[in-house]
């Protein structure tokens, strides 16, 4: 132990001196080889805080130098074949958001600087927030449970109604339904009270934990405080989760000293911090701008050869750079190429960044040189980062020149130029901003909305109203959508000039956008309109704040109280302070309001294993057997599987478990844990090496198909040759589970090969091999269409007959790629191996409509004779869908009506087929009024039907009515499958609403759907498209993680 006498500075002023907080020794030694940067940097007390005059001319000649080495024309400009960086790690860190807004976007541009403060490492909080209990199923109670909890008004009535209830609250109940009132915490409180002095009621160190999480969210210190010492009368166990909790929760509200008291508190307990608090704490220390301490944290990690993620890499960089640590930047470096294996390139572009962000110019310009002196080639994120470091600093003409030389490459856009004004913004050179304006525009650039913002927010500073008011209207004028933060910036505008109609209508604007007007926006609201006294419009404001379930927080009411007194408006001061009360975590005498959560904020946290991705493989493939096995010795397994990532944990609870391991339990445990794939093989293997067990064909199978899900075929091709090896039979199921998992991923050309070895090594296909290979030929990725005829011609002539799945899907791919004449032999075909006549043709209509042939459709109705009435009741909903996508209401209305005449009413597929079409031909009152007729006539809408309103109304800008109908599916169901996700995520994105699309990814994972790479792509795409640099990273985070979860 020793003492870190910087901590100092960290001193409250309480009597707690933390001047002397002991924090653990970490050893390291700097690596031997330095670069030039670190021979001219030693230590951080090298640098001049004021630079000379000399030292600019020295800047001045090193930029000369390197502007003649970017402007040279052997230097190329880094690009992928798409034309985007090829460096993965170009999100912008918390840190760099929050310094670039400090120092360039004041007042309402801070809206996205508060925003970037909330961002915490959300591992061990996930964690915390989601999980899946072995038992029995327990979620119809929480959901009962939920609805009295959050449905309170305040009368008293919900410990009245839980009493009543009459359910059993043992402490996993009481844990679910903890989680899904974090967002509303004062009712959370009053639930978790309620159980905790109720007879037989006994909280657990997860019930703690989950309403520690929920009281630190709402920043309530003095509860959280309450709820440890609880902890400790009680004996309740402070685990891992409970002191990251506390650390998170601490380092977010830059109480750093409480932080580090915490950590050492949890050393004393004999916990020792995983990955996970690491990190949490660096996060808060950089923050907090503590760069010597998080250096030290690192270097603990690196001697416990725990590693970082880029994200936290660049944060850390960006910190130690600011505080002038360039030898603790070389570093870091270092460790990222050596000990992460990152790209030397990419890491360049990190400490490019962090120099940038430093202003530490000289710095960024000797990176660069060495870069050169590499050979590596600089990438247009890199110019753009160096443009940003240069207006900074001030050198605006040297900025200036590298876009000159950028322009030559043509990787210059509109977001450069942006730069560029900003620089001349913080310089208040107005004119010369709306020059580089002015110029980007008749360069066919089109300014991004936050140029727009900064040039308004200044013109509102300077007075100038109506300049700002007409570049406003500019900005609309050329199709630039406003958000949350220029719609706010003009609310100012209007208010400060006292025209308050005006600044009202721009601001209900927002909701008429789809835009949620954030807590930024309504304090800069309030703020302005304290300037001029106007206390009846804070009050109406306060109240808007309320009724959108905004949390005001004690700092704008502190603000509006001040206001009130410096007014002598006594009466209302009284007013506001009542409101302040009932916004309370503690609200008083049961008048909180008892606001239910938006459906959206619905989190389904009770993690399901049965609701898999839509398309997952039949699991018949994998035989069930009858059941030999003990339920709870599966649950016991399939628990240790799934709360780790760490295998030597895993395997360490592995041997101290009693289960007898039999083959059918293993199969069980590998489809129980399939999500969880990395665990389940390393499992797999274990289990094999007890003695007393051996696998079976069965359980080879399982872990065939498990790998082949994660795409791990290299391991799904291991455990084949294991099987021959052991003298295990690879039957017909092995074979077509690989063939599936090849034919799915659009590996068509390799499930074909697999599908010669497998008749090459005698085994015979049965109809599920030929089907599944048909289907995998017949789809949109790796598309084989002769192969699909030539198999599906084998398959008949082997006496197998084709199911109705695989006769739609081989149909529908004939029609769609023209081969009608192979699709009539088809039907020919079916008629003869027993399918009726109505039904052969119906599945061909069918077809047809689908691959939008009408004509064709309709010819061959005339073509059935007798059979015509039949047919037409199979294939009525295929033809009023084809009309419809043709455009031709009227035809589709007139043959509902006469199907009508004849006893045969619409079906969820006629009427799902007319509220597509309404909403695409924004008629949504003749939609919502077709959705409700269907309710009426007792026909249940499907998650088509429901997928259909969403999409409806995302293409219609009503975002809040889509929310609503997905947090009704969330609550009743039909539950969101994985199109039902990736429709509503692609919409998201597409409106510039990315960040909302992230929470669906969570929300898949917690649902038990894995997302797609699509989605994944969509996401960070729209993020980086929305400039949530950050955001996109941690996309890229889940990703990976969600791969090394799912991969071997």
């Amino acid at each position: 132990m020793r003492y870190l006498s910087r901590l100092g500075s960290l001193k409250p002023s309480s009597t707690d001196n933390l001047f002397y907080l002991p924090i653990r020794k970490s050893q390291s030694c700097l690596l031997s080889s330095r670069s030039k940067l670190s021979k001219l940097h030693p230590s951080k007390n090298d640098h001049n805080k004021s630079q000379t005059e000399s030292e600019d001319q020295s800047v001045g000649s090193l930029f000369n130098e390197i502007a003649e080495i970017l402007g040279a024309e052997t230097v190329t400009v880094g690009r992928n074949p798409a034309g985007f960086s090829a460096f993965k790690g170009t999100q912008l860190s918390v840190g760099e958001i929050t310094a670039e807004y400090r120092s360039c976007t004041q007042g309402v541009c801070g809206i996205a600087e508060d925003n970037a403060r909330e961002m915490v490492d959300l591992s061990v909080l996930e964690d915390t927030q989601t999980g899946h209990s072995g038992g029995n199923d327990v979620s119809p109670m929480v959901d009962e449970i939920t609805k009295i909890v959050r449905a309170d008004i305040g009368t008293g009535s919900m410990e009245e109604k839980l009493e009543k209830s009459g359910f059993v609250f043992d402490s996993e109940v009481v844990e679910k339904v903890l989680k899904r009132c974090f967002k509303v915490p004062h009712l959370a409180l009053r639930f978790f009270n309620w159980v905790k002095f109720r007879n037989g009621g006994c909280h657990t160190t997860r019930t703690y934990n989950t309403m520690l999480y929920i009281a630190g969210e709402a920043k309530e210190f003095g509860l959280v405080e309450k709820l440890i010492g609880e902890m400790e009368e009680k004996g309740c166990e402070r685990d891992i989760k409970t002191w990251t909790i506390l650390i998170s929760h601490y380092g977010k509200a830059k109480l750093i000293g409480k932080a580090l008291l915490i950590l050492e508190k949890m050393w004393k307990s004999g916990c020792e911090p995983d990955v996970a608090a690491y990190m949490i704490l660096i996060r808060s220390l950089c923050n907090a701008q503590k760069a010597d301490i998080a250096l030290e944290f690192y270097k603990e990690m690196v001697q416990k050869e725990m590693g970082l993620d880029m994200s936290l890499y660049e944060l850390l960089l960006t910190c130690l750079a600011g505080s002038g640590d360039i030898a603790g930047v070389q570093l870091v470096a270092d460790d990222m190429i050596r000990r992460s294996q990152i790209p030397e390139r990419d890491v360049f572009s990190c400490m490019l960044k962090s120099f940038c962000i430093a202003g530490r110019i000289r710095e960024a310009l000797e990176l660069i040189r060495d870069l050169n002196d590499k050979n590596l080639t600089l990438e247009p994120n890199d110019f753009e980062t160096l443009v940003k470091g240069l207006c900074r600093a001030d050198r605006i003409t040297d900025a200036a020149e590298i876009v000159d030389i950028m322009k030559k490459r043509k990787v210059v856009d509109a977001k450069v130029y942006g730069i560029i004004v900003s620089g001349y913004l913080r310089r208040n050179d107005i004119p010369k901003a709306f020059d580089v304006l002015q110029t980007m525009t008749e360069s066919g650039y089109l300014p991004t909305i936050s140029t727009y913002t900064e040039l308004m927010q200044h013109l509102f500073r300077l007075n100038e109203y109506q300049k700002g008011c007409k570049l406003y209207d500019e900005m609309l004028e050329r199709g630039v959508e406003p958000d949350s933060v220029a719609i706010t910036a003009m609310v100012a505008g209007h208010v400060r000039q006292n025209h308050i109609f005006e600044a009202w209508k721009v601001f209900n604007s927002m909701q008429e956008r789809g835009i949620r007007a954030t807590w930024k926006s309504y304090s800069v609201f309030i703020k302005e309109l304290c300037k001029i006294s106007r206390t009846d419009e804070v009050i109406k404001v306060l109240n808007e704040m309320q009724a959108s379930k905004i949390i005001i927080g004690d700092e704008v009411f502190n603000w509006v109280i001040s206001y009130l007194e410096k007014k002598g408006e006594t009466e209302m001061v009284k007013k506001v302070m009542q409101m302040q009360r009932t916004c309370k975590f503690y609200p008083q005498e049961h008048k909180a309001s008892g606001s239910i959560v938006p459906k959206r904020q619905l989190h389904n946290l009770d993690f399901n294993f049965n609701q898999l991705e839509s398309g997952r493989m039949d699991l018949h493939l994998v035989e069930h057997l009858p059941k030999t096995y003990n339920e709870q010795d599966l649950q016991e397994i399939c628990r240790i599987l799934s709360t780790s990532m760490d295998w030597c944990l895993i395997e360490e609870a592995l041997e101290k478990c009693t289960v007898q391991f039999t083959s059918q339990l293993v199969v069980e445990i590998l489809r129980s844990c399939s999500l969880h794939g990395h665990a389940a093989l390393l499992f797999f293997s274990w289990v094999g090496k007890r003695d007393g067990y051996s696998h079976t064909t069965e359980t080879y199978n399982m872990g065939i198909k498990i790998s082949g899900c994660s795409k791990n075929f290299r391991s799904m091709r291991n455990l084949l040759f294991e099987m021959r090896r052991k003298g295990h039979p690879v039957t017909p199921d092995t074979w077509t589970i690989m063939i599936m998992q090849y034919g799915r991923a659009g590996l068509t050309e390799i499930a074909l090969r697999n599908f010669a070895e497998m008749k090459a090594n005698d085994c015979k296909p049965n109809g599920s091999t030929y089907k599944y290979l048909i289907i995998c030929l017949c789809g949109r990725k790796g598309r084989k269409v002769d192969e699909a005829i030539k198999t599906f011609l084998e398959m008949i002539r082997a006496g197998y007959v084709p199911d109705k799945e695989l006769v739609e899907s081989y149909l529908k791919c004939l029609c769609e790629v023209g081969k009608l004449l192979d699709a009539r032999r088809c039907t020919e075909a079916l008629c003869k191996l027993g399918f009726t006549i109505p039904l052969s043709y119906s599945l061909y209509i069918r077809a047809l409509c689908r691959a939008g042939r009408l004509e064709e459709a309709l010819a061959l109705v005339d073509e059935v004779g007798a059979e015509r009435v039949t047919l037409d009741q199979y294939i009525y909903g295929s033809l009023v869908h084809g009309l419809l996508r043709r455009g031709r209401l009227k035809e589709a209305l007139e043959k509902v009506d006469s199907m009508k005449q004849i006893g045969i009413h619409p079906t969820v597929h006629v009427y799902t087929s007319l509220i597509v079409h309404f909403f695409k031909e924004k008629q949504m009152r003749k939609a919502l009024e077709t959705f409700q007729k269907m309710k009426e006539e007792g026909c249940e809408p499907t998650i088509v039907t429901y997928s259909a309103l969403i999409r409806g109304h995302m293409d219609m800008g009503n975002f809040v009515d889509a929310w609503n109908v997905f947090g009704l599916l969330q609550l009743k169901g039909p539950f969101p499958d994985f199109k039902t996700y990736s429709m509503f995520i692609s919409c998201l994105c597409k409106v510039g609403k990315s960040e909302e699309a992230l929470q669906l990814l969570s929300e898949m994972l917690d649902s038990g759907i894995i997302p797609s790479t699509i989605n994944f792509r969509t996401v960070m795409f729209g993020l980086n498209r929305e400039g949530k640099h950050s955001l996109a990273n941690i996309v890229l985070q889940k990703k990976l993680a969600l791969k090394s979860k799912r991969k071997l």
